[in-house]
């Protein structure tokens, strides 16, 4: 029975609802339950939706969106400095992980050319998962979470290069001088790109954006035109859909209205990539999947741990701590929808048969499925593993210190501020405007660079790391405050402050009422609840005289 695309879509939204309640009630990730929503109404489950044409458009717009407000989010110069560690994590990985997939599928009795395609799908990571994730844990903006872009964005430019090649071949172009000629093409489409958004940013769109922001509302419109505008510009010069939206936001990241934009299409991203996850999940087949088990979950497994594995190998060896490395690596521990699409071409060109699809699957399935938990619950993973990860960090880690710009000086500071967000960007200016002397501390080098841009003294660190706290002056300060967003990372900092000599107030952001029974077990002097203090502060204006 055709009940109609609005009644299909209407009815799609209804079962994510309920679906998703059921999902938070069992404390499951609402991308989990879409997927398996996706599994549910797709042909391997009841077959419910006949319009996937629509469900698919749907999420490649929000696809776009969602990669828009990455790009948004991005300064220009901190891709200068973020630039070689992205691209060498990125290269390394993609490497490393290819030459040893490939030797592990032959092993499981594959072909050679099986095990290739296999290998090279194994390398590609899901960029809108794992911004999704960094976003809704706030993460987006931390050494890691900036580095993760990186080389993610370095993946997908790998996903083109893979993609393009594979559709060469189909054109009977082979051999030597046929992939020259695809590296070529693509690099002068991304020159051509690359300079028609420098224009544009030179001499357009500020002057755009001043004039489109009289309305709000066609400022909206604008940034929505400009993101799928570009992201079909991109599918065009046969790119990618999601290399030009990157670029769209990217082209908005200098701009003063760059908030304005990010706050109001938020929530049209998360309605958006709904679609996405479900579309995701109308793509498993049960039927194939019972024959290839065994190999998917090998493969698995390998992505889950090895490819983590890789990145932090990498980054230690180019000085990075390893609590950088570790979160760092878990956003690879998952494959991505393009692996499927490498695949299902090289299905198409006759290369490889049902089984590599299936295969690959699986291995995205399971591995989108645990990498999501692994990342939403990095801190507690990181604090099992942390005494085994040491053999990944250098006894120097000489890359972070290039973040440390500001060195301690031998006079001591009244207050130091854990936390630069909102909260405790202003508690610090107002420290240095009553002639204070505080010094600021977060893993974000944005917001350290920031505090300096005013003349503010702040340090870029991780409050849970042990010997960086103890090295600061800590023991002569009056005040500690603390606007940490994780009850685990203040409770850790607290019992390194409380092995010093310390004697002074600790003042600390709580942001439940259960966060705030645990500090005060822990004898915080002071808690400051943001919820409560608003909620009190609109009861007090709207007492009746």
């Amino acid at each position: 029975m055709d009940v109609g695309i609005y009644t299909e879509v209407s009815l799609i939204l209804l079962a994510a609802v309920v679906l998703g309640a059921i999902g938070l009630l069992m404390r499951q990730p609402l991308i989990i339950t879409y997927i398996l929503l996706g599994i549910v109404l797709g042909p391997s489950g009841f077959g419910l939706v006949q319009s996937q044409d629509v469900v698919a458009l749907l999420a490649q717009v929000g696809i776009a969106i969602l990669l828009f407000l990455v790009g948004l989010e991005l300064n220009p110069s901190y891709v200068r400095r973020i630039g070689p560690v992205a691209v060498a994590t990125g290269l390394g990985q993609l490497t490393f992980t290819i030459i040893i997939g490939f030797l592990l599928i032959l092993l499981l009795g594959k072909d050679w050319l099986t095990a290739l395609y296999i290998g090279v799908a194994l390398t590609f990571s899901s960029t809108i998962i794992i911004v999704k994730l960094l976003t809704d844990k706030h993460e987006l903006d931390t050494l890691h979470g900036r580095i993760a872009i990186g080389f993610l964005i370095v993946q997908d430019i790998a996903v083109v290069v893979a993609l393009v090649a594979m559709s060469v071949l189909g054109g009977g172009q082979t051999g030597t001088q046929g992939l020259a000629q695809v590296l070529g093409e693509i690099a002068l489409k991304l020159a051509v790109l690359g300079a028609g958004m420098y224009l544009a940013m030179r001499f357009l769109l500020g002057w755009l954006l001043r004039f489109l922001a009289r309305s709000l509302e066609l400022l909206l419109i604008f940034a929505v035109a400009w993101a799928v505008g570009l992201a079909a510009l991109g599918d065009w010069l046969d790119l990618s859909k999601e290399l030009g939206a990157f670029l769209a936001g990217f082209a908005l990241s200098a701009s003063h209205f760059r908030d304005a934009i990010s706050t109001r299409l938020a929530p049209l991203r998360d309605f958006l990539l709904l679609f996405f996850f479900i579309y995701l999940g109308m793509k498993f087949d049960l039927a194939t999947a019972q024959q290839e088990w065994f190999t998917a979950l090998v493969l698995a497994l390998f992505v889950l741990i090895g490819n983590p594995l890789i990145v932090m190998v990498i980054m230690g060896a180019m000085g990075y701590r390893r609590k950088t490395s570790f979160l760092a690596g878990l956003t690879v521990a998952q494959i991505s929808e393009f692996s499927i699409i490498f695949i299902a071409m090289g299905m198409s060109l006759g290369h490889v048969g049902e089984d590599a699809l299936s295969i690959t699957t699986m291995v995205g399935l399971i591995t989108i499925a645990l990498s999501t938990y692994m990342i939403l619950y990095s801190q507690p993973l990181y604090q099992r593993l942390e005494r085994f990860l040491k053999v990944f960090e250098r006894r120097e880690p000489f890359a972070e210190k290039r973040f440390e710009a500001e060195e301690l000086t031998d006079a001591p500071y009244e207050a130091i501020v854990f936390g630069l967000g909102r909260t405790g960007r202003r508690v610090l200016q107002h420290y240095h405007a009553q002639g204070i002397r505080a010094i600021g501390v977060d893993y974000d080098p944005e917001a350290v660079a920031a505090m300096h841009a005013e003349g503010i003294p702040a340090l870029f660190g991780t409050a849970e790391d042990q010997e960086f706290v103890l090295g600061l002056p800590i023991s002569a300060a009056k005040q500690l405050v603390i606007t940490l967003p994780h009850l685990d990372d203040i409770q850790e900092l607290i019992r390194t402050v409380r092995g010093t000599s310390f004697d002074g107030r600790i003042i600390a952001v709580a942001r439940s009422e259960a966060d705030a029974r645990a500090l005060r077990a822990m004898g915080v002097d002071d808690l400051v609840n943001p919820f409560e203090l608003a909620c009190e502060a609109i009861l007090r204006l709207t007492r009746r005289e």
